[in-house]
């Protein structure tokens, strides 16, 4: 669809031979979206690498890269192999640190007509303290979201989301620090995603979203090596979507905070699904490598698709018929 198109229903724009679009607003535990389409934290930079290529305002948020007390270099190279239905990264949340990103990244975004979600992550509950305070009084910033499936050095490299408790020990220790709305990114690799669901809800997160990347590896068959310098990566893109679809069905039942779906979305019929199966919003990721105005499109193509089924964003969610 075509920017500033009168003639089609992305437009926003009611007036003579311009159909009515039904409403494509969200509010997610108080997070005000003009429509469900964000952007996925670690395939979006700081959302301005992408200002030449699409509207950023057109979207409903950005979520920039991980944000961590201080700058990190990541992991050596190679980084990112392609599979045959998505993508392989151990980028090792490389980020100019929070500091660095309330300086010189946020009065940019504060710009652009969009909400800006701060993705967060460290390796010990006060690293994540430290940083959702830094953003709590940071102008421009909208919401924060947890990453938990980082190691927490202290308990000998286990991920934060992996255990219930540690989570919620995080997002507890975070809702404290921040007035902001907390949205809990959680982890697929685990046994019972209904659980850990439960947990960040009564630890105090307003919203939930996943999944995050599920481990896996290529290798180098004449080499007989990884591929990725790092050996195990973490796979996105469409391979992992019904996967995705299925914890994001088995959270939104499981308990009462929003959902945000991602995984694999690289065309609006993808972020549909996710929405009928319960979330409020969604994230496009991977997508974003393959076609830099991905996330755009998804927005014109949920917009298509409530004009033709005369419903709203809000009633398309949890819409799963059985």
């Amino acid at each position: 669809m075509k920017k500033n198109d009168n003639n089609k229903t992305g437009n926003n724009k009611a007036g003579k031979g311009v159909t009515k679009l039904p409403s494509m607003a969200v509010n997610v535990a108080g997070l005000k979206l003009s429509n469900p389409v964000m952007t996925a934290s670690g395939t979006f930079g700081y959302g301005l690498e992408f200002a030449p290529y699409l509207d950023l305002s057109r979207l409903g948020g950005v979520v920039v890269k991980g944000l961590s007390p201080k700058p990190r270099p990541g992991n050596p190279g190679p980084r990112i192999v392609e599979t045959p239905c998505g993508m392989l990264n151990a980028i090792g949340l490389q980020n100019v640190g929070v500091d660095a990103f309330i300086e010189e990244k946020l009065p940019k975004l504060r710009k652009v007509k969009t909400r800006v979600i701060a993705n967060i992550f460290g390796e010990s509950v006060a690293d994540y303290v430290l940083v959702a305070k830094k953003l709590d009084g940071a102008r421009g910033v909208h919401a924060v979201e947890i990453n938990i499936s980082c190691p927490n050095v202290k308990k000998g490299g286990m991920s934060f989301g992996v255990n219930p408790k540690e989570a919620a020990r995080v997002v507890r220790a975070v809702r404290k620090a921040t007035a902001l709305p907390v949205i809990t990114k959680l982890s697929p690799n685990v046994s019972d995603i209904a659980e850990m669901a439960r947990a960040v809800e009564e630890a105090g997160s307003d919203v939930i979203s996943l999944i995050n990347t599920i481990p896996g590896m290529v290798i180098d068959i004449e080499k007989r090596m990884p591929v990725i310098a790092r050996g195990i990566g973490g796979l996105s893109g469409p391979a992992i979507r019904p996967i995705a679809v299925r914890m994001v069905n088995e959270v939104y039942n499981a308990v009462s905070l929003p959902v945000i779906g991602i995984g694999g979305i690289m065309n609006a019929s993808d972020a549909i699904e996710f929405m009928i199966a319960g979330a409020s919003a969604v994230q496009v990721g991977t997508a974003s490598f393959v076609d830099p105005q991905a996330a755009e499109k998804v927005v014109d193509g949920i917009a298509d698709y409530l004009v033709r089924h005369k419903m709203s964003a809000k009633k398309l969610t949890g819409s799963l018929q059985k």
